[in-house]
């Protein structure tokens, strides 16, 4: 038997910007993988590296081992899952369903109940690291559930990063609303560090390079700074998702009693920019907030924004 036959057959349903990234690696690490998308026309490039491009979610998930699902939400993650054509109604009793996508904790827990009682196993794994992380394979892969169901789809997820365990069902989505709680805040931090050398005559793109070598060195000022100081608003991550995230969050920090200040001006941020029909854009658009709040201030005056 080849050793490509002995790997876990795998399904991925989700090609966006991180699930095409991420069936990539695992195809060119030997597994073999089926591929399912809402629009079929991009799991093309997918099939030209050997994925089967299957017509429905119960075809792709038919003969899978594992079933991995990056998808954009909660509603989508119901008709994948539990639709007629969905994973649940037609994927090989046993097999393991790990959800890279973010969802609040309570619906994660939920959904591993369902799933358990389906007669499947389940994991929340939500990842952090952005499409470049994608690419390399080192996102932080954030694991909610049993370490035994961890320890069956390790391999799989070390071709796409580094697994971390956090506890029960839920966890996983606990630490990537706490990592989206801080990125979200520091991006706006870079924001308004940027409008702040802008307002005061002193080149943003220059400070922000000097800055990389100081305390306030980050993934953030190195690859949002420099997408803001060249205006380049194409996502990586789209802002809709960041508003998303942080009304998880904030939702929460209520439930806690907890009051999250700078969340909220940020989330405030976010929300003016969705409403504008700018949801689309990248994270880093958060700096267009601070420049309509502040006209007519602006970073870059030579350079034209760069739009998807």
């Amino acid at each position: 038997m080849s050793k490509t036959n002995t790997k876990p057959r795998i399904a991925f349903i989700g090609i966006g910007l991180m699930g095409s990234r991420m069936a990539t690696r695992l195809l060119d690490a030997g597994y073999a993988v089926a591929i399912r998308n809402r629009t079929p026309e991009k799991c093309i490039p997918l099939g030209k590296l050997g994925a089967r491009l299957a017509n429905s979610v119960a075809d792709a998930v038919e003969d899978a081992d594992i079933v991995l699902t990056s998808l954009a939400g909660a509603d989508a993650i119901e008709t994948v899952y539990f639709g007629d054509a969905g994973v649940v109604p037609n994927a090989p009793q046993g097999s393991l369903i790990v959800d890279l996508s973010s969802v609040s904790p309570d619906i994660a827990r939920e959904n591993h109940r369902r799933i358990n009682a389906a007669g499947y196993a389940h994991l929340d794994a939500p990842v952090t690291g952005g499409v470049s992380g994608a690419e390399a394979g080192t996102l932080s892969i954030l694991v909610g559930g049993s370490k035994d169901n961890l320890q069956r789809a390790r391999a799989v997820l070390e071709v796409l990063g580094n697994p971390f365990h956090l506890g029960d069902e839920g966890a996983g989505q606990v630490c990537k609303l706490v990592n989206q709680t801080i990125v979200h805040i520091f991006i706006g931090g870079v924001a308004e560090g940027m409008m702040l050398a802008a307002s005061l005559g002193v080149d943003a793109t220059r400070v922000r390079e000097a800055l990389l070598g100081g305390y306030c060195q980050s993934r953030i000022l190195n690859i949002h700074g420099d997408k803001m100081a060249q205006r380049d608003f194409v996502p990586g991550g789209p802002l809709e998702f960041s508003v998303k995230d942080l009304q998880g969050s904030m939702k929460m920090a209520a439930e806690s009693g907890l009051e999250l200040p700078l969340t909220a001006s940020v989330l405030e941020s976010y929300c003016g920019l969705l409403e504008a029909g700018q949801g689309r854009l990248d994270h880093s658009a958060l700096l267009l907030a601070y420049e309509k709040a502040n006209a007519p201030i602006r970073v870059s005056l030579d350079k034209p924004d760069i739009l998807p």
